[in-house]
């Protein structure tokens, strides 16, 4: 944002034209790694949610640099989907920053950012439901996107409806805590999110994992049947995909919040 008040400033002092200042605002958010790839440094100001760098199809060789950039300019970076060998590369890589990393491989999450940085404030609270300790890896993705968006996270593991007298304890804590929004991760056959949404007036985002056995036990079962849900306030995403999940849910519970102040 300083960037953009400097160009503000300079088009008001008649430093600049309104052609030219128009032209640095595009090109402003956009940042090039050698051949790499283009950033969009200026995401979270614009849409509300960082930029992700997601480092399956990438080599670690080339995460190193884009993180380094994103870094430099915004003190944090989130990198999701690494592999052990990968982390372990940024790891001794990327000097004078930390490193916090979520889940287990190969669907490790981890935060870079500097020594100093923290966030500047708390904004609405969310949910995380899985069904079973085989998607808690999904959902830290999900955790990691709501810390660096600045939403507090209350996670919930292994309730899933093979027990499903797990799940009361949850769901009376969700509703006296005045939750914004729930994100539910399951596989199999992907029940659990229709089950949360029949129980609480609560947004539910479910997210389909890919674990089951069998036909359809890469999650296309789960999504097939959180699709034709009978229960109304769930909305679905694709298979294994957190970081949409928690998109939606965080900046639902921040505009709530914003709401309520």
């Amino acid at each position: 944002m300083t960037d953009v008040k400097k160009i503000l400033q300079d088009l008001i002092s008649g430093k600049v034209t309104i052609h030219e200042a128009e032209k640095q605002l595009r090109t402003l958010s956009l940042d090039q790694i050698g051949s790499i790839a283009t950033i969009d440094l200026d995401r979270q100001t614009r849409s509300g949610v960082p930029e992700v760098v997601f480092a399956e199809s990438k080599d670690a060789a080339d995460i190193v640099p884009i993180v380094r950039s994103i870094v430099k300019t915004h003190a944090v970076a989130l990198i999701t989907r690494l592999t052990d060998e990968k982390l372990n590369v940024l790891k001794s890589s990327l000097e004078g920053m930390k490193l916090e990393s979520y889940g287990k491989s190969p669907i490790i999450t981890a935060l870079a950012h500097t020594p100093d940085w923290t966030l500047e404030q708390i904004e609405g609270k969310i949910a995380i439901i899985t069904a079973g300790t085989s998607d808690i890896s999904y959902a830290k993705e999900s955790e990691a996107l709501a810390r660096l968006m600045g939403v507090e996270v209350f996670s919930f593991y292994d309730v899933g409806v093979s027990g499903i007298h797990r799940l009361i304890e949850p769901l009376k804590e969700i509703i006296e805590k005045e939750i914004d929004a729930v994100i539910v991760f399951a596989g199999m056959e992907g029940a659990l999110p229709t089950v949360v949404a029949a129980l609480i007036d609560i947004p539910v985002i479910g997210v389909p994992v890919p674990t089951g056995y069998g036909f359809g036990g890469k999650g296309e079962t789960a999504l097939a049947s959180m699709l034709q849900s009978c229960s109304p306030g769930l909305a679905v995403v694709n298979i294994g995909n957190g970081i949409g999940a928690a998109s939606v849910a965080c900046l639902i519970a921040k505009r709530a919040t914003r709401k309520r102040t």
